[in-house]
């Protein structure tokens, strides 16, 4: 058969055009904006019959909702498409509602501190303390306290960084045996040690030794808190780095302390300086070892080591058992200042470990 036969052949059978994609509802698939319909009708729900049972709690209100928004997708993906993608959509939903569930109290916590705090912070408030202040008076400020969370906080990490630094460098590069295993054990459960525990430890060998009460003492227990932090952070920073580069650092016959010192360390400092300003905004919230070991004064101490000092857990602490309205504003405007401050060593933390990190190519 010739070629032009067969050519006429072909072109004689009947061609099926390819039917057009449905889209929508008709093509049992919901559209992309069915979640966010969803939503809506389950608010609408459980806002209506919570205000016709009489419950007036935002949170039930919120509670119900999200029941509703869970069976309202499952009910009508099943009706629509099948029962797979429900399953999927639950799942989905599940984590979005779980987010939400979290992220809600920390905005409504964020909100509120700002809203209470800017009311007293300004100039005065960071530079005054309260020296002669009485607790109903409408001044005074947090400056003393800021001082000696600064220096309390400052000795805790030039003491812990270099121990937790050196402890991770052991244990990653050097530790075989029960020895590194007791470490890495004792490293995790200093990670769960409650934060009073190491303040009555410093207190017992302030006891023994009968020293006072003094910044560096507080320092001291902020430094058990944050060494396992360093340590456990800075472990797996040190993992992350490859192998490879070790090894071609041995084979051009390298120390192998000069390779962990040019090669592996300035790989990971990055993901190393961000896990030390974390566990700094970990410890900077401490209350506990500050009110054993610190004691707490309304006068300005810039020296660390000898006297008590204030800090800002304590000051808040302290500003809240007054209980007058001054008192309280003092408090949320000092609760302010710590989470700037937390903030602040978070933003740090992020810009060097983008700056630090290793560059890669295309």
């Amino acid at each position: 058969m010739s070629n032009a036969t067969t050519t006429d052949i072909q072109d004689n059978r009947p061609r099926i055009s390819p039917e057009p994609r449905k889209s929508g509802l008709s093509s049992r698939s919901l559209p992309r904006w069915a979640p966010l319909g969803f939503a809506v009708v389950a608010i609408a729900l459980g806002v209506g019959i919570s205000l016709a049972a009489g419950w007036h709690s935002r949170v039930q209100w919120g509670l119900i909702s999200a029941l509703f928004f869970l069976v309202i997708s499952y009910v009508a993906t099943t009706v629509i498409e099948n029962q797979r993608q429900a399953k999927d959509r639950l799942a989905t939903s599940i984590v979005w509602v779980c987010f939400l569930v979290a992220v809600v109290p920390l905005a409504s916590l964020l909100w509120t501190t700002v809203s209470r705090g800017a009311e007293r912070l300004d100039g005065y408030f960071l530079t005054h303390s309260m020296a002669g202040v009485l607790g109903a008076e409408h001044t005074g400020g947090v400056y003393h306290a800021l001082i000696g969370t600064l220096e309390q906080v400052g000795i805790a990490t030039v003491i812990s960084a270099p121990l937790g630094l050196l402890t991770a460098v052991y244990l990653v590069e050097y530790g075989k045996g029960a020895l590194a295993k007791a470490v890495t054990f004792f490293v995790d459960v200093m990670t769960g040690i409650p934060s009073i525990v190491a303040g009555l430890f410093i207190l017992s060998i302030m006891l023994m030794a009968k020293l006072d009460y003094s910044g560096l003492m507080g320092a001291l227990a902020l430094t058990i808190l944050m060494i396992p932090v360093v340590v456990r952070s800075t472990e797996e920073m040190l993992k992350l780095v490859p192998n490879e580069l070790r090894e071609a650092s041995l084979a051009l016959g390298i120390p192998k302390w000069r390779t962990i010192l040019k090669v592996v360390l300035p790989t990971a400092i990055g993901g190393i300086t961000t896990g030390v300003m974390l566990a700094i905004a970990r410890i900077a919230g401490e209350t506990a070892p500050i009110m054993l070991l610190v004691f707490g004064s309304q006068l300005i101490n810039t020296n660390p080591f000898e006297g008590a000092q204030s800090s800002l857990p304590f000051y808040i602490y302290e500003q809240y058992k007054i209980g007058e309205v001054a008192s309280y504003d003092r408090a949320w405007a000092a609760a302010l200042v710590l989470i700037a401050f937390v903030m602040i060593l978070n933003l740090v933390a992020r810009g060097i470990a983008r700056w630090k990190a290793p560059k890669t190519g295309r």
